[in-house]
Formats: structure tokens, C-alpha cells, sequence
């Protein structure tokens, strides 16, 4: 029989622990540094269509700093955008975090305001409106971008862009 000194087993369980804790505390360490390398996400906006929506991530700006002319311009023309699908008897709604809304926020079609800036949440679009000609619409496809502001009411400055493509369902 093998003797062991009094509280011997203690001390490895203690010793286990110890080297747990180190561990855990090693591996909490190294994810917040990899969190604080990362960017943090611009808000949220969303347009919604009967049950479907989609929402994305600024496609230009969205950090609260004013884009220059030339930088709106390219971020109109990305390729990369969502899309959804409008039928035009189908109400568009645009819902955008409180962020956005605090900056002042408009919506425009195909890069022309459609509508004036606003500090609310929510706005609702007849569907029809993004595919007549007497809106500047063309086709079965319209880019719709929601558009930040500044802050100030009716200010032409832009802090971010939100782009969307619609296209009509028939």
C-alpha cells in the first residue's frame, strides 16, 4: 500500500484548478484582442415588402464622418447590393436603427431624392412608386438608397449610404 502525505490529493486538485484558470483567463484575453482588431458594424437598415425584408450593412460611409461627392458617386454605381422583390400594389416599408434616424435620413430612387430627410424610425412607400416612368423609374429594376445626413434638417451633406436594388414582381 502506497502512503501518500496528509492533503496530498488537495494539492493536485488545487494545482488542475489553477492551471484551469490560467487557461480560461488566457483564452478571454486573446478574444478580446481579436474584438478589438475588429470594425464595429454600422447600423442596420431595412426595407420590408408583405413577409419578406432585407436588411444590410452601410454600403458607403456609415461612421458618422461626411463622404465626399466623388465617394457617394462610386457607392451609387456598387454592383454588390441586396435586392427584394416589390409587387406595386405592395406597400415598401423603410425602417433604419436610431442611429441613422438621429443623422436625419431621406430616401433616394435611382440617386434623386424621393423623399425629405426625416428623424423617424419608419417610413412606408406605395410599391408602385419605384416603377413609374413619373418618378424617374425605368424598367423592372429601381436603386433605391437610404440616404444619412448630418444631423441638420434638409442638409445636402451624406454620412452613409444604404443601397438596395428592387425589382418588380409580377
Amino acid at each position: 500500500m502506497t502512503s501518500m502525505p496528509r492533503g496530498g490529493a488537495a494539492d493536485v486538485t488545487a494545482a488542475a484548478r489553477r492551471r484551469h484558470t490560467v487557461a480560461a483567463v488566457g483564452a478571454v484575453s486573446a478574444g478580446l484582442l481579436v474584438l478589438s482588431a475588429c470594425d464595429k458594424p454600422t447600423p442596420l437598415s431595412t426595407i420590408t415588402v408583405g413577409r419578406s425584408s432585407v436588411s444590410s450593412e452601410a454600403t458607403c460611409g456609415g461612421e458618422g464622418k461626411t463622404l465626399q461627392t466623388a465617394d457617394l458617386t462610386e457607392c451609387l454605381k456598387a454592383k454588390d447590393i441586396k435586392s427584394i422583390k416589390v409587387d406595386p400594389d405592395e406597400t415598401v416599408r423603410f425602417g433604419v436603427d436610431p442611429e441613422i434616424a438621429d443623422k436625419r435620413w431621406t430616401i433616394l430612387m435611382n440617386g434623386q431624392p424621393l423623399t425629405e430627410d426625416s428623424d423617424k424610425t419608419y417610413r412606408t412607400v406605395p410599391g408602385s412608386v419605384f416603377f413609374n416612368q413619373q418618378y424617374g423609374a425605368t424598367g423592372n429594376s429601381t436603386l433605391v438608397t437610404i440616404k444619412a445626413g448630418d444631423g441638420k434638417k434638409n442638409a445636402t451633406a451624406a454620412t452613409g449610404l444604404w443601397s438596395f436594388r428592387l425589382k418588380k414582381d409580377d
